[in-house]
């Protein structure tokens, strides 16, 4: 094969890929024709419909099962992690598109869906990175849209507020990152990760550099997956946001940050790896606590999310930090239960934000009361971030701290149980306001199919994920074993 000849083995690689940049295209197509006020959620379900159809057929056709090989050139590859970590974006934005529907500043906006669609091309690209080049674009195909998602509602100061924040903000350390990135390349002569080890194995790159490198990264990284110190957009961003788009910012982002920092970990700096394990972990430490500490005084409901999802952060980073294959399967277990628990209790704001216009957690008051299935998917999913057994969260953060113990970390395994129970006390207080506060209005919250449905996937997911655990432990382990591997 010739340079720059593009195969078929390439096209099908990316085929997910081509069908989402088509389907947006149908999309603002669509939204061009489509009579004005009428089918007013037939965007929202050709999106889900789409999205639906893409990640069924990449399990049926597109999973690569134990292979593992490069595309493009070395820049892109298949494996079972990539595969599954597109399959846990596509179902967060699925959801995130159902709770879109009947927002009346968002469902009727053809662009609204087109930039989701975008965002996930990114990050599905993020996940098979294999190439310096390919992963800051990637990256960079990723943010862009949610920059503008995260700003999408114009006239609400806050939204517009938080697009720019995170736009500043996500911007500087991209420059960051990208800074780190040139200095790999300068030393390694190569943009591969396979030339950059080779080249660190033959001690091109001074020790110094080495470490001046693994930070400049690391900011870059731990912005995208909102870990301390680099949390500071988290709070304000998911709060002006669109609701739907902060559920679907702290799942289907989180995850496809956190695929592409194994990878470059994994892939690249192996030859010390103590270096990077004890930087993740104190980031995890610091995370874990800033998250749950701050969560404990916040007033509005998004912003406890937020808080929330840092300290979360913070545990799925004690399993990277483990650098074992135990560790790697809990990250990718504890980010399958995180979509579904995350996107739920968003689920149930988002509709509270609706009826009354707040996110305030005073408006979570009597929600048993007035409406008692919200408040039993608030009672799940808040159960399930705090880790409580028999829900997905409570499996996800017993094999992250048996990773940290096979690790011999015994210390983070500690400072996670001592977060788990701070963080107990804030989601047991935001229950205790749902279950025992007195309704200022007796009218029931407004729960339409589409929410309906996404709110079944969403605790059939958790609950499922908390009682059968194995099936899913060895459908997993392929993946894990694909991120260890050095190729």
């Amino acid at each position: 094969m010739g340079p720059g000849i593009v195969t078929l083995v390439d096209l099908y690689a990316i085929l997910p890929e081509i069908a989402l940049v088509i389907l947006a295209a149908l999309i603002m197509v669509l939204d061009l024709f489509r009579p004005k006020r009428r089918y007013d959620n037939l965007l929202g379900w050709v999106t889900f419909i789409g999205i639906s159809l893409i990640a069924i057929l990449g399990i049926v056709l597109f999973w690569p099962g134990n292979e593992s090989f490069l595309v493009w050139g070395g820049m892109l590859r298949v494996d079972s992690a990539a595969a599954i970590f597109r399959l846990i974006i596509l179902m967060g934005a699925a959801l995130a598109v159902l709770f879109s529907m009947h927002i009346d500043s968002v469902n009727q906006r053809g662009e609204y869906f087109a930039m989701l669609l975008f965002s996930i091309i990114g990050m599905g690209l993020m996940a098979a990175a294999s190439d310096l080049i390919m992963l800051y674009l990637a990256i960079e195909i990723t943010a862009i849209p949610l920059y503008v998602l995260a700003g999408f509602i114009t006239r609400e100061k806050k939204s517009a507020e938080s697009g720019l924040k995170y736009l500043l903000f996500g911007a500087m350390t991209s420059a960051v990152m990208l800074y780190g990135f040139s200095l790999l390349y300068g030393f390694s002569g190569s943009t591969q990760f396979s030339s950059i080890l080779a080249a660190l194995q033959e001690g091109l790159i001074p020790p110094g550099i080495q470490a001046m490198i693994l930070f400049l990264v690391v900011v870059g990284f731990g912005f995208k997956v909102s870990a301390v110190p680099f949390h500071f957009w988290a709070p304000d961003v998911y709060e002006g946001s669109p609701t739907p788009v902060s559920g679907f910012l702290s799942t289907s982002s989180k995850a496809a940050g956190f695929i592409a920092l194994m990878r470059f970990l994994l892939s690249v700096f192996v030859i010390e790896p103590q270096i990077w394990m004890l930087i993740v972990a104190m980031l995890a430490t610091i995370s874990m606590l800033t998250g749950n500490l701050l969560a404990m005084v916040q007033k509005d409901a998004k912003r406890l999310l937020a808080f929330s999802s840092i300290s979360h952060a913070g545990y799925i980073l004690i399993g990277v930090a483990s650098g074992t294959a135990l560790g790697m399967k809990g990250v990718i277990y504890y980010l399958l239960a995180y979509l579904f628990t995350n996107t739920a209790a968003f689920g149930v704001i988002n509709a509270i934000e609706r009826e009354t216009g707040s996110s305030e957690l005073n408006q979570l008051n009597g929600l048993m009361k007035r409406s008692p299935g919200l408040a039993l998917i608030l009672l799940v999913s808040f159960l399930s971030l705090a880790g409580i057994p028999p829900f997905g969260g409570f499996i996800s953060k017993i094999i992250v701290f048996s990773a940290a113990v096979e690790a011999n970390m015994v210390w983070l395994l500690l400072v996670g149980i001592l977060n788990s129970i701070i963080g107990l006390y804030y989601y047991l207080t935001v229950l205790r306001i749902a279950f025992t506060g007195d309704a200022e209005v007796s009218k029931p919250v407004t729960v339409f199919p589409a929410w309906k449905f996404a709110f079944a996937i969403c605790v059939l997911g958790i609950i499922v994920l908390g009682v059968i655990y194995s099936p899913w432990m060895n459908w997993i382990g392929q993946a894990s074993t694909n991120l260890l591997i050095v190729h």
